[in-house]
Formats: structure tokens, sequence, C-alpha cells
């Protein structure tokens, strides 16, 4: 889920104390003020150095800085999400874009870090959730696919069977690709139509529709005679 990610450069927000009379209030509000481009600019080009060079860390305390200045800047906490999720830290990257979604409800990139984040952390049922909100969002084909594939592995099946059915009207899956591994050390791309009839194949066999199943299987072969988890999945109905 490699992305370009961009700094937001709205307003500093400063909060400063009064103390005594209003002219030194006035006085300390200006200095503030003449200080906001400079603070800024100086936590975002850490930001950016650290990035540059790989260094996480110091770009994850260079976001929190930016944060204290700017709470409401959800630009700023995607970042911070994003940063999480490619580090593996997938806990934290879950809370930063909950933050995000706070802020912004329909922002596709927390959504999206949110679902494969609790996929990956192994909670389903909000990995789900995720998908089927960024998918009326994006109604981008993969974000389907996942869909029908959790709610098959939380045996929804008929769910499930209904989304597949959705994906292969769509032509769009023929020039869409994706990578497998086929073994331990190779990886190979197929178009979605093959993945998908593969999980039809499996969510029919559940079913109980064995006849239904094969042809699914066989489906999927006939586009790509060499994709593995078809031939083993017709091999077990043999």
């Amino acid at each position: 889920m490699k992305r370009k990610l961009l700094l937001g450069a709205g307003m500093v927000m400063v909060i400063i104390a009064i103390t005594g009379t209003g002219l030194r209030a006035q006085e300390a509000q200006q200095q503030n003020a003449n200080e906001k481009p400079g603070i800024y600019w100086l936590y975002d080009n850490i930001y950016r150095t650290a990035t540059k060079y790989s260094d996480y860390q110091a770009a994850t305390n260079a976001l929190y800085s930016l944060i204290a200045i700017e709470p409401q800047n959800d630009s700023l906490r995607f970042n911070l999400a994003y940063l999480y999720f490619d580090g593996q830290k997938y806990p934290q990257a879950v809370l930063a874009a909950r933050d995000v979604l706070q802020l912004n409800p329909n922002h596709a990139g927390a959504l999206e870090i949110s679902a494969y984040a609790y996929e990956t952390l192994g909670i389903p049922d909000q990995a789900l959730s995720h998908f089927e909100k960024l998918y009326m969002i994006t109604d981008n084909v993969e974000t389907l696919y996942k869909m029908a594939f959790i709610q098959y592995d939380l045996k929804r099946y008929a769910e499930s069977n209904t989304n597949v059915d959705i994906l292969l009207d769509k032509p769009e899956i023929d020039n869409v690709k994706m990578t497998f591994n086929v073994s331990q050390d190779e990886t190979k791309e197929y178009s979605l139509r093959v993945a998908v009839l593969n999980l039809k194949g499996l969510v029919l066999q559940e079913m109980g529709d064995t006849a239904g199943a094969k042809k699914a299987y066989n489906d999927a072969l006939a586009l790509a005679p060499d994709f593995v988890f078809a031939k083993e999945n017709l091999a077990k109905l043999n």
C-alpha cells in the first residue's frame, strides 16, 4: 500500500498564556504570530528529512510536534497512521487512523489502513467493517474482493457468494493483477478474475454445491492453467 504522502501546510495554532497587562499579552501574541511559520517549518523539515533517510522514529516525533501545533489537521494524523502501518506497528496504526476518522469519517486512506491493520491483527469483523465503508466510497474491485474473502473466512457464505457474483459481472477485474506466493521463493501475477473464480469455488464448496465448485475451479484454470490454488482445490474434490 505504498503511496506518496503530503503534509498539510495550514496555519499554526499556538495557545499563549495572558499574564499581566493587556499590552504584554498583545506583545506575546504578536511574537508567537511571528514565530508560527518558523515553528511549523522546523518540524516539517525534520519530518521530511527523517523520512528521506528512513529514520521513522525521528519522523514520528516530528509528526507528534506538528499534530500538537495543528490538532485538527487530519493529513498529519494520517501520515502518522501510515508511518506506524509501514513500520508494522499495527495497533498504533489503528489508533492513529481512528483519530483521522473521527475528524473525517470518509477518509479513504485511513479506512484502508484500518482495514488492513485489523486484518493483520486477526480482527476480521473490524477489518470487514472498514473494507465495507471503504468500498462505499471508492467502488474499488480489489476492496470488494477483500470483503468477499473475509466474509468467506467468517463463514458468511451467502454474503461472500453475492459479492463474488457482483465481481464476476465487472469487466475491469480482467485488467486488475494480483500477486500470489506460488511457492516459498516465487511470486506470480494473475488477473483478479482468476482469484475471484477460485474464491467462488471455495464458497460453493462450503455451501455444498460440489458441481458448482468444480466448475468455478475449472473456469479459473481455463484462464490460468498454472494457478496452483485452483489445482489443489479441484484435486480435493475429485
